[in-house]
């Protein structure tokens, strides 16, 4: 799940007054041990459950953790506050769940198959990433903290050939109505091609075309869809068929994907950058 938690734009340098300093505490790096994949729960825990209401079997309102059985086989790309206290899991201020498709086809398969039927992907023979549990503290947002993860996201795109990414990414609420402006404009101006458009499985399908081309407002499209989903759209994104109402996230999820043969030269230079340190 990719939920909007940052306002930062990706390729947005904001590098002026407290950011300076800010970034000088920064670390990115791949989850290396139990403090960072711990931290990572953590900050899962305080952005989907106890900002956004999640819940289900794999919070720990104890712990106050959110995992479920896919991390044992996920890389978690983490940014790292130093000055915070890693004993106690609290130094990992965002985080990116990443899955390359040999791994899924070697495990449990992709978190999104719960929700999508993704055979138009895995029958593409391209090389594929799932990207999930995307978020940001919220003490970091509109800094340059969800800049960093785009660029260590941009890094592992190269180092490992990644063709197509995707992911379920979601609208905060279960309120088709209240959502059917953006959902339309999805619908009609961004669904993926038929050689990559997955479809929300049958038992849960929740038609977007809520409404017709012609009664979509553009400005309150965009006004009401969350950033992360415009920042995969300027990236040259798609959307698959159907959304998917995800109760126990109280989250309505549409899946996204990226074709990075299909991207600008000037959207395709995002993913051919140097790749960033690790730590």
């Amino acid at each position: 799940m990719l939920v909007d938690s940052s306002r930062a734009r990706p390729g947005v340098r904001q590098k002026q007054g407290h950011m300076l300093q800010e970034d000088r505490h920064f670390q990115l790096r791949l989850a290396r041990n139990e403090a960072d994949r711990l931290g990572a729960m953590r900050l899962r825990y305080r952005v989907f459950v106890a900002e956004l209401g999640a819940d289900g079997p794999g919070v720990d309102h104890d712990a106050a953790t959110e995992s479920d059985a896919f991390d044992a086989y996920y890389d978690q790309l983490v940014l790292v506050d130093t000055r915070r206290d890693s004993s106690r899991g609290d130094h990992v201020v965002g985080v990116y769940r990443l899955l390359r498709g040999e791994v899924a086809l070697a495990n449990a398969g992709f978190y999104s198959a719960g929700e999508y039927d993704l055979a138009p992907l895995l029958a593409s023979g391209r090389r594929l990433l799932e990207l999930g549990r995307s978020c940001v503290d919220i003490e970091y947002r509109g800094g340059t903290a969800m800049y960093h993860l785009w660029n260590g996201l941009a890094g592992y795109v190269q180092e490992h050939g990644i063709e197509v990414l995707f992911g379920v990414a979601s609208f905060h609420g279960t309120d088709l109505l209240a959502l059917e402006q953006p959902l339309a404009y999805l619908h009609h101006h961004h669904l993926a091609p038929e050689a990559l458009r997955v479809r929300a499985g049958p038992e849960s399908f929740a038609p977007m075309d809520l409404l017709p081309t012609d009664a979509v407002d553009r400005v309150a499209a965009m006004q009401a869809m969350p950033a992360l989903i415009k920042a995969y759209l300027r990236l040259g994104g798609y959307v698959g068929e159907g959304a998917y109402v995800d109760h126990a996230f109280n989250t309505t999820d549409v899946c996204v994907l990226m074709d990075t043969s299909a991207m600008s030269a000037r959207h395709r230079g995002f993913y051919q950058r140097p790749r960033p340190g690790r730590d």
